[in-house]
Order: structure tokens, then C-alpha cells, then sequence
């Protein structure tokens, strides 16, 4: 909503800025220089990706024009999950939960809170660690397993957003493409009157604009909001981690939860209180 927002902004305020300035619509309409600048940029895009990367991609563009979803609401479900899963553990024992790790999608903790269910990443991510530490019972290394594994999750995350913003880099030079080659149309016509090369010469001037604009006010803010949609997932799962870390470390449920309520971004942080009165209605 908010990219969407912006592109209608920007859009506005640059249409309503030439047309203030009393500029001539039919010169900027060249759908020409339009077809080189995107047809080309688009064909280097696709040529610098693997199969990999452009599934990647595809995938993410859902991302444009949504949220992941981050909310106090979601915080506190997903602190109720963990403080469930945490006090059964801790009143019946680690290897109660094994029936919950192992097919969290039948388990009663997980089904309990649908909203966080149907997040597959993060409960795989939940069950993966829990399942390690019930087979070796050490808790060494659990920490950095959900160190690699979030930073799995973010390169891949990143890697659509970074794809975009080089794009969105190559577009001034595609502009300026379209720019030379509307030059040298123009020169073919050096015999014509002075309006007929003032003309072509605009047009050709208007790849360069569009090439700019579309760089820095279309696909250069798609990639930032890939990459901030990529930064807000990585709180999260930086709140989970830290509250599963501190529970197999032998923390109390109550202070486990603790610690994943303590490394929620001040926005959705709930209060103690809150989270405590969460945690007792379930």
C-alpha cells in the first residue's frame, strides 16, 4: 500500500509539475524510447539471473505491495506460543514436546494460534531446533544454528531486493541509450526546419528523463521495500530466536519469553503487563 501510495505521489507531483510549467504533453509521449529503455533494461535483468534467483524474484513480488504483518497482536501470539511450548517442557520434560516438533501441524500448542501456524518458515524454524536439541540434549551450538539458519533466510531474502535495485541502477544508462539514439535520428533530419529538429530533439532528451525517473522513482524504491519487507522479518525471528535460546539454556518460561519480548522493535513491544495478562488468558 504504501509503494503504491508513493508511485501515485510521485507520479503527480512530476505530471503536475510539467504541466504547471506549461510543458507539451505530445513531446513526452514516446512510447519508442519507452520500448528501448524497459525492453532493454528488462533483457539484461533477465539475462544476469539463474533459474534460482528468478524464482526468487517472482516470488517476492508479492512482497511490493504488502506488509509482513507485523503487529503487537503478532508479537504476543507468537510469545503465548513459545511460553506454552516452554512451560510444558519445563513442567513434563524436554522429550514431552516431541510429539508437538515432530508434526507441529497436528499439534494442539501450534493449532492453537492459526496466525503463527500458517507461517511454515517459522515453525519449521521452531520444530528444527527444538527436534536437534531433544536428540543430542546439548545445548552448545543451538544458538548458532539459529544464527546460520536466520542468515540463510536473509540472503535469500535480500537477494530479489538487490536484484531489482541493480536493475533500477541500469536504467539512467538505458536512458541514456534511447537519449544517443533519438540523437542520431535527429542528425539525419540536420536539413529539416528548426521546429521539426526541436522537436526530435525533445523526444530524444525525454529517454534520459525517463530513464532517471524510472530509476530513482519506480524500481529504486520496489528494491528498498523488498529489502525493509527482508530487515522486519529478520526482528522476528531475532524475538524468537532469543526466546528459544534462553529456554533450553534453562530459563524459566516466563523469562524466556522475556527475552524474546526484550528484542521486539519498540513499536510492537508490548508492555510487561501485557504480555504477562497474554500469557494467562493463553
Amino acid at each position: 500500500m504504501y509503494l503504491l501510495i508513493g508511485l501515485i505521489i510521485v507520479a503527480a507531483s512530476v505530471a503536475g509539475g510539467y504541466t504547471m510549467s506549461h510543458g507539451d504533453w505530445g513531446v513526452m509521449l514516446q512510447p519508442a524510447e519507452l520500448l528501448i529503455i524497459l525492453g532493454s533494461t528488462f533483457g539484461a535483468f533477465f539475462a544476469g539471473q539463474t533459474k534460482y534467483t528468478l524464482g526468487l524474484i517472482i516470488k517476492s513480488l508479492k512482497h511490493l505491495f504488502a506488509d509482513p504483518g507485523s503487529s503487537k497482536a503478532m508479537y504476543l501470539d507468537t510469545l503465548a506460543l513459545l511460553y506454552t511450548l516452554f512451560s510444558k517442557m519445563h513442567r513434563d520434560g524436554v522429550i514431552s514436546i516431541e510429539s508437538d516438533v515432530e508434526k507441529p501441524e497436528s499439534s494442539p500448542i501450534f493449532t492453537k494460534y492459526p496466525n503463527i501456524a500458517k507461517n511454515t518458515v517459522l515453525i519449521n524454524f521452531i520444530s528444527d531446533t527444538l527436534r536437534v536439541y531433544l536428540t543430542t540434549g546439548d545445548p552448545a551450538d543451538i544458538d548458532s544454528l539459529m544464527k546460520v539458519d536466520m542468515h540463510t533466510l536473509e540472503e535469500e531474502g535480500l537477494l530479489p531486493a538487490h536484484a531489482v535495485s541493480h536493475m533500477a541502477e541500469s536504467l539512467p544508462g538505458m536512458g541514456i541509450v534511447a537519449c544517443v539514439i533519438g540523437v542520431v535520428v535527429t542528425m539525419g533530419k540536420i536539413n529539416e526546419p528548426a521546429e521539426v529538429l526541436g522537436h526530435h530533439i525533445g523526444a530524444a532528451m525525454v529517454g534520459t528523463f525517463l530513464g532517471i525517473l524510472s530509476c530513482y522513482g519506480v524500481f529504486g524504491p520496489m528494491g528498498s521495500k523488498l529489502e525493509n519487507f527482508v530487515s522486519e522479518e529478520h526482528f522476528y525471528f531475532n524475538a524468537v530466536k532469543e526466546a528459544v535460546s534462553a529456554a533450553i539454556r534453562g530459563a524459566t518460561p516466563l523469562i524466556a519469553v522475556e527475552y524474546g519480548r526484550r528484542a521486539i522493535p519498540y513499536p510492537f513491544r508490548p508492555p510487561f503487563a501485557e504480555m504477562e495478562e497474554k500469557l494467562k488468558s493463553g
